[in-house]
C-alpha cells in the first residue's frame, strides 16, 4: 500500500471511530498532541539551517536575481487570492436580512508591532518562542552576510550535515503520519461542535469549495501553464503534505515536507547543471514570512459578514480593502480582522462569527498555504534556472478554465442557498433563550405594594414569619433581570434572589418597582431588599443602606459599530470634537466622572426607556453611557451597537442589593451570604453564564454511533 494511501485510510479510519465513540475519542488526544509537536520538533531548526546555507550559498548576482524573480511570482498570486477573494459576493444569495448579533468582545484591540515580529532583539528568544518571521529574517540576514564571506565552505559543509541530519529525522517522524492523523481525526470527528456553525453555511460552503479550486486546479495549473512540471504530476507529488496540512491545520509544520517534494519535481525538470532543486530550500522558509494566498482569501470573510449584517462593502471600497488588507494581513488575522471590519463600518460582532468559522476554514486555508508554498517554490526555482516558459495559449487555456470554474463555484452556493435551502436569520433569541443554572420554580411578579399587617422587628424575623422573601425589581435591568422567550423572569440576580430565599428557608416573591422611588419603597416596605444590578452611587448611599459589593462593572459607552475607533481612548473622545451623550437617570456619580474626563461633552437624560431610546433615538446621539456588561447584554438585541471602554481611566462601578428600613442586621446577614456564595462559586458561575455569556449547563453529550445507536451507556 504507498504511502499516501496509508494516511487517508488512518483519516479515514480515524473519523470513523471519532464517529463511534464520540466524546470518549478524546482521550486519544495525547496521541493527536504529541504527533503535532513533534511534527514541530525540527521545523525551526531545519528553516533556520537551510535558510542560512542556502543563502551562503549563493552569488551575488544569484541572490538578486532570486529575490527579484520570485518576488514576482509572490505578487502574481497575491492577485490571483485578491480576485478570487473579491469574486464571493457572487455566491451570496438575495435575502432579507436584519442585523446580526452577538456578544462584544470587551478586550482592548490588540495593536501591530511589526519590530518584535520581524526584528529579533535576541534570536535566540525568537527561537525558544517560535517567533517564526523574526527567525526567518535573522537566518536570512545572516545567510546574506555569508554570500560574501571567504573561506566559507567549511561551515557550509557543517550546515549541510546538519541539515541532513534534521531531514533525515523529519523523515522518521513523517512515517508516523498515519497513525498521528488517525488520532487527530478521532478526537475532531468525536468532540467537535457544530452548534457554533449554524447560520454559516454560505460562507463556509463557498469558502472550502474556493479553497479546494485554488488549491486543486489554479495555483497547479498556473504552474503547469508556465513549466514543464505537470498539473497531476505536481498534485500525485504533492498529495501527502496537502493532506498532512488540511488535517493538522498547520504550514509550519509541514514546510520541510514541502521543500523536499519540491525539490524532486525540480529534480525532473530543471536543466542540468543549474542547481534549481537546491532553491527551494532559501524560498519556502522565506515565503513564511509573507502572506500566502489562504491569508489573503480571508478577506472573503470582510465581503461576507457585510453582506450578512445588511452592510455591503460597496464596489469602489475594493481597492482599499486589498491594498489595507495586504498590510495587515502581515501581522495576526485576529487582529487584522477587527480592524477592517471597523474600516468598513461593519458590525464588529461579525468578529465572533469568524471565529466561529475558524472550524472549518482554517484547514481549508492551510491547505491552499501548503498548495502556494509548494507553487511559488517550482515557479521561481524555474524562473531562477529558465525552465520558465510564457505560452500565451496555455496560459489563456488555464485563465479560461478558471474563470468557469469560479463562475460554476460561486454561482452554484448562490443557487444552492437562494433557492434549494433557503436562509431565514433569527435576530434575538441568544439571550432570551438562556435558561437558569438551576431548576428554579418560576417566579411570577407582583405590584409594589407593602405587604399587609405584619408585626414590628427585625427584618429577619418578619421575613419568616410571612414565610416569604420580597425582592424588588426594576425593568431595563440586562442581564440580571429579565424577561425570556417563555415569559418568565430570569437573569443574574433572579438567581441569586432564588438563591437567598433557599438559604432562608423560605418562598420567593417578586415585586416590580419605579426606579424613580427606589427609597420610598425601600422605607415603605414595599420589598425586603432590591436585587437588580443597582449601582452604588454616594447619592445613593446617603439615601439607602447597602449590602457589600457582589460585582464590579465597568465605566463603558454604547456606540454605532462604524464609531468604535472614535471612543477608544479618552484622549480619542476629547480630541473628536462635541459629543453628545446619553446617560441613564439614577447615577449622576458617574455621569460627573464621565464629564469630567470630556469636558466639551453634553449630556442628557433617557426620555424613555432604555429600549425605546436604543431603537429611535440611536442616530441623534454619539454614545450611550453604559457600564460594559450591562451594555453587552443590549448589544445582543441592538447589534448595530458595540461597547467600548476608553483606554487612559478605568472607572469601577459597584453593585450591591439595598435593604429595606436601614435594618442592618439584615445587612449584614446578606454581607454573609455574598461571600458564602463567592467562596463556593455560586457568583462566578452565574457571572460566566448571564453576563459572560458562556453555557454554564452542562451540554448533551456529543452525538455517537455507540451512544445513540447503540444504546450504550457507561
Amino acid at each position: 500500500m504507498s504511502f499516501s494511501r496509508q494516511i487517508l485510510v488512518g483519516l479515514v479510519a480515524g473519523i470513523a471511530l471519532g464517529l463511534f465513540l464520540g466524546e470518549a475519542a478524546s482521550s486519544l488526544g495525547f496521541a493527536a498532541e504529541g504527533f503535532v509537536q513533534l511534527l514541530q520538533m525540527t521545523v525551526l531548526p531545519y528553516v533556520t539551517v537551510s535558510l542560512v546555507r542556502g543563502l551562503g550559498s549563493l552569488g551575488p548576482d544569484e541572490a538578486k536575481r532570486l529575490g527579484w524573480r520570485t518576488g514576482r511570482v509572490l505578487l502574481a498570486f497575491w492577485g490571483l487570492a485578491l480576485g478570487f477573494a473579491f469574486l464571493f459576493p457572487l455566491a451570496f444569495p438575495v435575502v432579507e436580512s436584519a442585523s446580526f448579533f452577538s456578544t462584544t468582545l470587551l478586550q482592548p484591540r490588540g495593536r501591530f508591532d511589526f519590530v518584535s515580529l520581524y526584528i529579533p532583539a535576541n534570536p535566540f528568544h525568537a527561537l525558544a518562542n517560535n517567533v517564526v518571521p523574526a527567525v526567518v529574517l535573522f537566518s536570512a540576514a545572516l545567510g546574506v552576510a555569508l554570500i560574501g564571506v571567504e573561506n566559507k565552505a567549511g561551515l557550509l559543509a557543517v550546515l549541510t550535515t546538519v541539515e541532513e541530519a534534521l531531514a533525515r529525522v523529519n523523515r522518521f517522524i513523517i512515517r508516523l503520519t498515519p497513525y498521528g492523523l488517525f488520532a487527530i481525526a478521532a478526537v475532531q470527528a468525536g468532540t467537535l461542535s457544530l452548534d457554533e456553525l449554524k447560520r454559516l453555511e454560505v460562507y463556509l460552503v463557498a469558502y472550502a469549495l474556493c479553497a479546494l479550486l485554488v488549491s486543486l486546479w489554479a495555483l497547479p495549473g498556473l504552474v503547469a501553464a508556465l513549466t514543464p512540471v505537470g498539473h497531476r504530476e505536481l498534485l500525485s507529488e504533492t498529495r501527502d503534505a496537502l493532506i498532512m496540512a488540511f488535517v493538522t491545520g498547520s504550514l509550519f509544520v509541514v514546510l520541510p515536507l514541502l521543500t523536499e517534494r519540491a525539490q524532486r519535481l525540480l529534480r525532473r525538470h530543471a536543466p542540468e547543471g543549474s542547481e534549481a532543486d537546491r532553491l527551494p530550500e532559501v524560498i519556502v522558509p522565506a515565503s513564511f514570512n509573507f502572506p500566502h494566498t489562504g491569508k489573503l482569501l480571508s478577506l472573503s470573510f470582510i465581503l461576507f459578514a457585510g453582506w450578512f449584517s445588511d452592510a455591503d462593502v460597496r464596489l469602489a471600497e475594493y481597492p482599499r480593502l486589498a491594498l489595507t488588507g495586504l498590510v495587515t494581513f502581515f501581522g495576526s488575522l485576529n487582529v487584522a480582522v477587527p480592524f477592517l471590519l471597523d474600516m468598513l463600518r461593519i458590525p464588529a460582532d461579525m468578529f465572533q462569527l469568524f471565529l466561529a468559522t475558524g472550524l472549518v476554514s482554517s484547514r481549508f486555508g492551510t491547505l491552499v498555504a501548503a498548495a502556494h508554498t509548494v507553487a511559488l517554490a517550482v515557479l521561481g526555482s524555474c524562473a531562477m534556472s529558465g525552465a520558465l516558459r510564457i505560452d500565451p495559449r496555455r496560459l489563456g487555456r488555464w485563465a479560461i478554465v478558471t474563470a468557469a470554474l469560479a463562475f460554476v463555484t460561486f454561482g452554484g452556493v448562490r443557487v444552492l442557498f437562494g433557492h434549494v435551502f433557503p436562509i431565514t436569520y433569527e435576530k434575538d433569541k441568544l439571550l432570551t433563550g438562556l435558561a437558569p443554572l438551576k431548576p428554579w420554580r418560576p417566579v411570577t411578579a407582583t405590584p409594589a405594594a407593602p405587604p399587609e399587617a405584619e408585626p414590628a422587628g427585625p427584618l429577619l424575623e418578619r421575613i419568616h414569619a410571612r414565610g416569604r422573601l420580597r425582592v424588588g425589581y426594576l425593568e431595563d435591568s440586562l442581564p440580571y433581570v429579565f424577561g425570556n422567550a417563555r415569559g418568565e423572569l430570569v437573569g443574574f440576580d433572579v438567581e441569586m434572589a432564588h438563591e437567598l430565599a433557599d438559604v432562608l428557608g423560605v418562598d420567593l416573591e417578586l415585586a416590580r418597582l419605579s426606579r424613580a422611588r427606589l427609597e420610598g419603597h425601600l422605607e415603605g416596605g414595599d420589598c425586603d431588599l432590591i436585587m437588580s444590578g443597582v449601582a452604588v452611587t454616594p447619592e445613593r448611599a446617603r439615601a439607602l443602606l447597602f449590602s457589600q459589593a457582589y460585582v464590579d462593572e465597568t465605566l463603558a459607552f454604547m456606540v454605532l459599530d462604524h464609531r468604535r475607533q472614535d471612543f477608544e481612548s479618552w484622549d480619542a473622545m476629547r480630541a473628536g470634537g462635541p459629543l453628545r451623550i446619553a446617560a441613564p437617570a439614577g447615577i449622576p456619580y458617574y455621569e460627573e466622572k464621565a464629564r469630567g474626563l470630556l469636558p466639551g461633552a453634553s449630556f442628557f437624560k433617557f426620555a424613555d426607556t432604555a429600549a425605546e431610546m436604543l431603537g429611535k433615538q440611536a442616530d441623534s446621539i454619539d454614545a450611550v453611557l453604559v457600564t460594559a456588561e450591562r451594555g453587552s447584554a443590549w448589544t445582543l438585541l441592538y447589534p448595530r451597537f458595540s461597547v467600548v471602554v476608553p483606554e487612559g481611566t478605568t472607572v469601577k462601578v459597584p453593585l450591591a442589593y439595598p435593604v429595606a428600613r436601614h435594618d442592618a442586621a439584615f445587612a449584614g446577614f446578606l454581607n454573609t451570604f455574598i461571600d458564602l456564595k463567592r467562596k463556593d462559586g455560586t457568583i462566578d458561575a452565574l457571572y460566566a453564564h448571564w453576563i459572560l455569556g458562556r453555557r454554564a449547563a452542562a451540554r448533551p453529550p456529543r452525538w455517537s454511533i455507540l451512544r445513540n445507536v447503540l444504546h450504550w451507556r457507561r
